[in-house]
């Protein structure tokens, strides 16, 4: 790879920006996506979270949304007519308006990716093409066009054609029929893991294809289905049937492999607790005075500890329900053996941890006063802090996006605005 560039380039060291789009409409500062430009088809959750982590680190996104606007504008929970889950994933992007469905709708989209280095769209196979900005028509007018789909099973196989939203996927991935209690029915997990995989895989994908095109000068179809991604994701679920042909079953609060490795009770409410090895397991049987679970054989390595789980929980917690959470966590964070308290959302977010660590931006937005929002997680010693902007009305930056891209006269904007080109005058 080292000194590889693509034949009749400069050397690095005289290149101007490799990127179509030198100029940022909003101030990328030194951030490593600067001068990327990403035109952004996509709605709802998979797609606008894919956008946001790439908008984050200073991207250029444009979101082009229909003359209704993305559905999530309307999806509660609302605050003052915005509404909470578009405005969380739509940080930091400009929005235009382009009606697909006029003749001039599409042309200017087709004009706007031939100024783009990556295109993102989610709609169901098929719909892009029909449209007339399927990944053929756009890669025609720019060639070196990084094109990435997310759909919920893909673009080919018997399910490709099938709708899908984050609870039929994660029905279908197997993560629901290894989540709850053994006596219980398969259960749902409490967010949409589905949608959200499919998003960070999807803007991996994005970057990966426009690294390769750095060296190779091609661009290319990047293929991202939420099946794929979330089988991805169930890494330990796969492993284990792949290895032992035994299908995960569910377990409740407990580790399906290991103990003590669940959720036990204190006097006050609930801790976690996870212990993987002999020498941890010895810290903990230390730290509740029980040194002699030590020498039981049952007890010897993690597979028979699985084995006397209930036993293991029954001595655990005849000494924590007599200590409050807090009290357990001390004693046996002093113990190195790992440790933690059970918070809900709010209690993650305000802790001291997660201040310190920056997750949360309160950002300046007129109609919603001390909103906060959060942003790509990832930290880069090279580079400034995100990008952390709100989210944009609907259309809010159609004329300047055509302006500033396109060079558009703004009597030619008013003759397709005339036109219908941006919807219905």
């Amino acid at each position: 790879m080292r000194g590889h560039r693509v034949r009749g380039t400069p050397p690095p060291e005289t290149r101007v920006s490799p990127f179509l789009n030198s100029t940022p409409a909003l101030p990328a500062k030194d951030l490593p996506l600067a001068g990327v430009r990403v035109l952004d088809f996509t709605r709802v959750l998979a797609g606008p979270f894919c956008t946001a982590l790439l908008a984050d680190l200073g991207a250029d996104v444009i979101k082009i949304e229909p003359p209704q606007g993305d559905d999530y504008r309307a999806v509660a929970p609302m605050r003052d007519g915005h509404g909470a889950l578009f405005s969380v994933v739509n940080r930091n992007k400009q929005s235009a308006v382009l009606d697909l469905k006029q003749a001039e709708g599409v042309a200017l989209a087709r004009e706007l990716a031939s100024h783009a280095d990556i295109v993102i769209e989610n709609f169901r196979p098929g719909v892009a093409d029909k449209l007339g900005i399927g990944y053929a028509a756009l890669s025609a007018v720019n060639e070196r066009l990084i094109y990435v789909s997310v759909s919920g099973f893909g673009q080919s196989g018997p399910a490709a054609h099938r709708p899908a939203y984050d609870i039929v996927i994660q029905a279908m991935s197997g993560l629901m029929a290894a989540t709850g209690s053994p006596d219980g029915p398969p259960t749902l997990i409490g967010e949409a893991v589905s949608d959200v995989v499919a998003g960070l895989f999807a803007s991996w994908g994005a970057l990966v294809a426009l690294f390769a095109r750095e060296r190779h000068g091609r661009g290319t179809h990047v293929d991202v289905s939420m099946l794929d991604s979330t089988l991805a994701f169930a890494a330990t679920s796969v492993s284990r049937h792949l290895f032992t042909g035994a299908v995960p079953a569910r377990v409740g609060n407990r580790h399906p492999l290991s103990a003590p490795f669940g959720v036990f009770r204190a006097r006050d409410g609930h801790f976690v607790l996870a212990v993987l090895n002999n020498k941890l397991f010895a810290a903990l049987a230390a730290a509740i005075d029980r040194p002699d679970l030590c020498h039981d054989p049952r007890n010897a390595c993690d597979e028979t500890r699985a084995a006397n789980e209930a036993a293991l929980r029954e001595a655990i917690e005849a000494w924590s329900m007599a200590r409050d959470v807090a009290d357990v966590e001390r004693a046996l964070e002093a113990a190195a053996v790992p440790v933690a308290p059970i918070w809900n959302i709010a209690q993650a977010l305000a802790c001291e941890q997660s201040q310190a660590r920056g997750v949360l931006t309160e950002v300046a937005h007129p109609a919603l006063p001390g909103l906060r929002l959060p942003s790509q997680p990832l930290k880069f010693s090279a580079f400034e802090g995100n990008v952390v902007k709100p989210a944009p009305a609907l259309g809010e930056h159609t004329d300047a996006v055509l302006q500033r891209v396109l060079g558009l006269s703004m009597a030619r904007v008013a003759e397709l605005r005339a036109a219908g080109a941006f919807g219905a005058v």
